[in-house]
């Protein structure tokens, strides 16, 4: 696969000229923390009213950092040597919160490498008794290293879905973005995790992958990327998944410092505030899950956790709220980072929130 800034259908998204609503109008230094309220006040413009939470179907657990990677894109600046771990009484916390609100479906647990933190499997052990479906957010190799022989095995009894991390169907920009042999140790477990019955169609065993763009560009069609993906996965090792989300790199944290390093932050920023799309508000992540982080504080997505941002509801943890339904209808805390979720076809953990403008429309400097 090209790299994805030499990739035809990506390269008409990528660092267009800038327009009057750029990012020398919309400042983001959010490397620094600094939130920024033009996204808030472009809805307002757009007659789309504040962003506001429904019912919370969804949480999200963070459960530390720690990870046997350091991708260049990792907004959550996870690592090797990272300490930041969920002790038990927050994961005994989350399972509580689970029980008292009926209302949550979902228990999606992400990190770091979730699985590598102690209370990863006591959680979703807990939440399948609880009757929730849980999801693991997978950087696949995790499955080969000292010590989880047995998490695949796991993770198919349980039937935990599988959204693991596989930005390219070739080695080189895999390789170039998330270290040297991470692409080959994640085919050998795609095909692992196909021997256990992952990725065939199996309701209780689905396996979805998830591409993220190496660069500062906009991802191609998600449904177009999918097939591509499904063919030549097929083709080259015989593997097979469910979906492809396509998920625009989020300018925090660590690729916000690549971004500013490069002189290319202010040109990104112009990328995703020129090409919002209104069709994508509707379905925002932040209006139907609970982000947790591991100490138990809460926020209404990750990448506000990753940068600070208390809950639009109100500064609470874990520990302080008796259900989810007490959130429906309060505020969501926004950022000038949010554009990101906006922008084209939009981005969430499920992917793609809508078909996007058209072709046009992408390229336009107006």
């Amino acid at each position: 696969m090209a790299d994805v800034s030499e990739d035809p259908i990506v390269a008409e998204q990528a660092l267009p000229p800038r327009s009057p609503r750029s990012a020398a109008a919309v400042r983001l230094p959010i490397w620094a923390g600094w939130a920024g309220g033009e996204f808030a006040a472009e809805l307002q413009r757009r007659d789309l009213g504040a962003l506001v939470r429904g019912p919370t179907t969804t949480l999200q657990v963070n459960v530390g950092k720690l990870c046997n990677q350091a991708c260049h894109h990792c907004h959550v600046e996870a690592g090797p040597k990272r300490t930041e771990i969920m002790p038990p009484e927050v994961f005994d916390a989350v399972l509580a919160l689970l029980a008292r609100s009926p209302e949550l479906t979902t228990v999606d647990i992400t990190g770091g490498a979730p699985e590598l933190t102690p209370g990863f499997r006591h959680l979703v052990a807990g939440a399948r008794r609880l009757g929730r479906h849980v999801i693991d957010r997978c950087n696949l190799t995790v499955l080969f290293e000292p010590g989880m022989e047995d998490l695949a095995p796991f993770l198919a009894d349980h039937e935990v879905e599988i959204v693991a991390s596989l930005p390219c169907y070739g080695p080189d920009n895999v390789d170039a973005q998330r270290g040297k042999g991470v692409f080959d140790r994640s085919i050998r477990a795609l095909q692992l995790l196909n021997r256990l019955g992952y990725g065939g169609g199996r309701p209780e065993l689905p396996l979805h992958l998830v591409y993220n763009p190496l660069g500062p560009s906009l991802p191609p069609p998600q449904d177009v990327l999918e097939k591509d993906y499904q063919r030549e996965l097929d083709e080259r090792f015989g593997v097979r998944f469910d979906r492809l989300y396509t998920i625009t790199n989020m300018p925090i944290r660590r690729f916000a410092d690549q971004l500013r390093r490069s002189g290319r932050d202010e040109a990104y920023m112009s990328l995703l505030v020129s090409h919002f799309n209104p069709a994508t508000v509707e379905g925002l992540m932040c209006r139907s899950l609970l982000s947790v982080g591991w100490q138990g504080q809460l926020h209404d997505c990750d990448f506000n956790q990753m940068l600070e941002m208390p809950l639009g509801a109100g500064g609470q943890t874990i520990f302080d709220l008796e259900s989810v339904a007490e959130l429906a209808g309060r505020p969501v805390a926004t950022g000038n980072h949010c554009y990101a979720c906006t922008a084209g076809s939009g981005s969430s953990c499920g992917g793609a929130l809508s078909a996007g403008p058209d072709r046009a429309s992408l390229t336009s400097t107006s």
